[in-house]
């Protein structure tokens, strides 16, 4: 058999590079202008090698009877690990998938297909623009993982964008986001408190460190009109090989003190990472 080797393409938004990972068969990692964007093991598409999409998979894990198939919504499709995670342990699920980057999308369809009949739909379009086509209470969960470069994007980040998240969840729903920033934490304060313009119930999940300001890092945020399995939450990240720590109610209020919800006008990309925060050589 021949050895994988490594893909370079120039995408529509820089230059995409998938390679295989020496320790797993068939896994790769994606990265874009050197920054890592998804892991994938094709045999084992259960494994989340990433901090956040673990954190992200837990939250799939509890949000709704555990295994039943779900309507969910991925904006940012990377090479689809999350997609194909709730295929897997939520079979039968159906899912669209919003990925900007027609190559990209087109490169990772070559190199790393998808099953057939996995019900997943890719849909090559701007995130909130196809956010705002599609139709109301439709969804059981909306997956919020779009970074142009290393940044969100700043139409991502405002009301009006949560306002598009919730008209299209139906109620019960998740809406689930995997944010970065570093102290102060201004844009990440600021995304909690937009979150909560629409959303009773909202969490952080995060690695202590990060929240004690001690490294830039991803902090997953999740929201619902109900109430959450905390504790199912809890114990999930507290078990993950780097531990992680639910924050909400009247902590998360203090946490975020008097930062304000974003409007069109106020809104601004999250923050750079620094140099070599995510490079992959």
């Amino acid at each position: 058999m021949n050895e994988p080797i490594p893909v370079s393409r120039a995408v529509d938004h820089g230059t995409a590079k998938l390679m295989p990972d020496v320790d797993r068969e068939r896994a790769w990692l994606l990265t874009v202008d050197g920054a890592p964007q998804s892991y994938v093991d094709l045999d084992e598409p259960t494994h989340l090698e990433f901090e956040y999409a673990r954190r992200l998979g837990h939250v799939l894990d509890v949000a709704g009877e555990p295994g039943a198939p779900l309507d969910a919504v991925h904006l940012g499709g990377g090479a689809m690990t999350l997609p194909r995670y709730l295929a897997v342990t939520r079979p039968g699920s159906r899912q669209d998938v919003v990925e900007a980057d027609a190559g990209l999308a087109a490169l990772v369809a070559e190199v790393l297909p998808l099953p057939a009949g996995g019900g997943v739909a890719v849909h090559t379009v701007d995130a909130r623009a196809w956010l705002e086509a599609a139709s109301d209470s439709s969804a059981d969960v909306v997956v919020g993982d779009v970074f142009g470069g290393s940044q969100v994007p700043a139409h991502l980040t405002t009301v009006g964008y949560v306002d598009e998240v919730a008209r299209v969840l139906r109620g019960g729903g998740v809406y689930l986001a995997n944010l970065a920033d570093a102290a102060p934490f201004a844009f990440l304060r600021s995304q909690v408190a937009t979150v909560g313009t629409r959303f009773a119930e909202v969490v952080l999940v995060a690695e202590p460190a990060v929240l004690r300001g001690r490294r830039f890092g991803n902090v997953v945020v999740a929201a619902s009109d109900r109430a959450l399995d905390i504790p199912a939450l809890t114990r999930a990240v507290a078990g993950d090989p780097f531990p992680a720590r639910v924050v909400r109610g009247e902590a998360l209020r203090r946490w975020v003190g008097e930062a304000r919800p974003v409007s069109e006008v106020t809104a601004v990309p999250s923050p750079l990472p620094p140099s070599g925060a995510f490079a992959v050589g």
